[in-house]
């Protein structure tokens, strides 16, 4: 294959994995964008503690997804599994659609979630594994932009369907990533990482030399035979998984907290159903152009300092949001919110696919995703009870900001490179 043809088909990897993780930010967001639509309104006539109890159960869904298909991912392969949760969430999105009860758009939401939180560590896994050396950050920035644009759409949908067709068809549309599992089962190709620890060292060949990759260590029979999970706390790095993990709980706990309830709190501020949407929409837009202009400077600084500027950013923006400024001003700070929360957590991303070599790198994102889910599962409860105590835009603000100050006070206790990966070696046969 010329270079030509190997450039397109790599831009047909990416492209594919970036359209997974749109689909897969919709679905996740959506929930946050229809809460104006749920809250007191038919069918289900919900009230923001309800609301709130469902946003944190579906949450756990996406801890179970990120733990149980990240891990499987080192054991199973990338591209089984990446078409396997994309099925999964897109099917339940569309049993969220025609649900006759709130129990039961409850539980589809679970397994909807679930499905999701497993889709983010094989596409991130995926995209870095196939990623030029030299480019890495840069690929695996423009792909996640995927989830922030998949939050875009679903804002954009709910401000042109919510208030004049209900939830309903806003759900519906979810459901297409079903049209892309097909194009995924049979255009992907399989990590060639991963076909090594496997012992299937022809096929991996044949995959570098078609995508013109850098040839992997073959895992030869007598090499250390040690599990994926156990290699994240082997040989002095269980400080920095440590860390990482409470990292990940602050950014997902600002994130969904924020995510999920500032439709809502906008609206108790004064705002109509359209204009607290569009706050969203802000926040969305925001976190896509700071994930751009953060992977590149990435690829110049490494993402730890990115990580601190996105976490710094979002707590400023929020403090200022607290002084209730004008709706311009507040559209303005939102976007940089957003940066702040989707972005930052894509830097986090970045970083982390880069500390944890091929072998265990998917479980490395999935089990500090899962860790994470903790601070998200918190997030939409935390939220909940500021809308139920009347706090308002100023006293959620506030809140939000906290955590995000936090992190990046734990961010600056990491070093400042991602290439440590001592913790397993190259060669490293896994089992399970």
């Amino acid at each position: 294959m010329n270079s030509n043809a190997q450039k397109r088909s790599l831009l047909g990897i990416f492209v594919l994995c970036w359209l997974g993780l749109l689909a897969d930010g919709y679905d996740l967001y959506v929930y946050g964008a229809t809460l104006p639509g749920l809250i007191g309104t038919p069918p289900f006539n919900v009230t923001p503690a309800a609301a709130g109890a469902v946003g944190s159960l579906a949450l756990v869904g996406m801890l179970l997804g990120s733990l149980i298909v990240g891990t499987l991912t080192d054991r199973l392969g990338r591209r089984r599994i990446f078409v396997s949760a994309l099925a999964l969430f897109s099917l339940a999105m569309l049993a969220c659609a025609v649900a006759p009860t709130w129990e039961l758009f409850a539980v589809f939401r679970f397994i909807a979630c679930f499905g999701v939180g497993g889709l983010l560590p094989t596409a991130v896994a995926l995209t870095n594994e196939f990623a030029p050396p030299g480019k890495k950050s840069l690929v695996l920035g423009a792909v996640l932009t995927g989830p922030a644009t998949g939050t875009v759409v679903a804002s954009l949908t709910s401000l042109a369907l919510l208030e004049s067709s209900g939830f309903r068809p806003v759900y519906a549309i979810g459901a297409g990533g079903l049209l892309l599992a097909p194009f995924a089962w049979f255009l992907l190709p399989e990590s060639p990482s991963f076909l090594r620890t496997q012992l299937r060292n022809a096929e991996a060949d044949r995959i570098e030399a078609a995508y013109g990759l850098p040839r992997t260590l073959e895992a030869p029979a007598s090499s250390v035979r040690i599990s994926p999970t156990r290699a994240l706390f082997a040989n002095g790095t269980a400080r920095t998984t440590a860390l990482l993990w409470a990292i990940t709980v602050l950014s997902l706990l600002t994130i969904f907290g924020v995510s999920t309830w500032l439709p809502q709190i906008m609206r108790t501020a004064g705002y109509g159903v359209g204009s607290s949407v569009s706050f969203l929409l802000a926040y969305s837009v925001g976190a896509v152009v700071g994930t751009v202009l953060a992977s590149v400077a990435s690829q110049k600084f490494g993402p730890r300092p990115l990580v601190i500027v996105g976490f710094v950013s979002a707590a400023v923006a929020l403090l200022l949001m607290s002084v209730n400024p004008p709706a311009a001003i507040m559209t303005v700070l939102a976007a940089v919110a957003g940066f702040g929360g989707l972005g930052t957590q894509n830097m986090i991303n970045d970083y982390i696919a880069q500390f944890y070599p091929a072998a265990t790198r998917a479980t490395g994102l999935g089990w500090a995703l899962a860790a994470g889910r903790i601070g998200a599962i918190a997030g939409p409860t935390y939220g909940a009870l500021l809308v139920s105590f009347g706090g308002g835009v100023p006293a959620a603000a506030m809140a939000f900001a906290a955590p995000a100050l936090v992190g990046a006070v734990l961010m600056l206790a990491l070093r400042s490179k991602t290439t440590k990966q001592a913790h397993v070696a190259p060669d490293a046969e896994l089992v399970s």
